[in-house]
């Protein structure tokens, strides 16, 4: 696989993974008061989520594609 089509493939499973941690936090939202204590936990991964789709489509960017 070249270069490009490995930088489209991590773009689409970051951008998946980032989805759907991006519906955790809302439906943790959601609930609340219920399950506060998680706040924090989904929400640093989220952030964590799409700073790595943010730097891929960079990357990405970069590359041409």
């Amino acid at each position: 696989m070249e270069y490009l089509d490995m930088l489209k493939a991590r773009v689409k499973k970051l951008n998946q993974q980032a989805t759907a941690l991006k519906m955790d936090l809302h439906d943790l939202s959601e609930d609340l008061p219920t399950g506060w204590e998680r706040i924090m936990e989904v929400a640093e991964k989220t952030y964590a989520a799409h700073l790595a789709l943010t730097e891929a489509r960079k990357l990405l960017a970069a590359a041409g594609g």
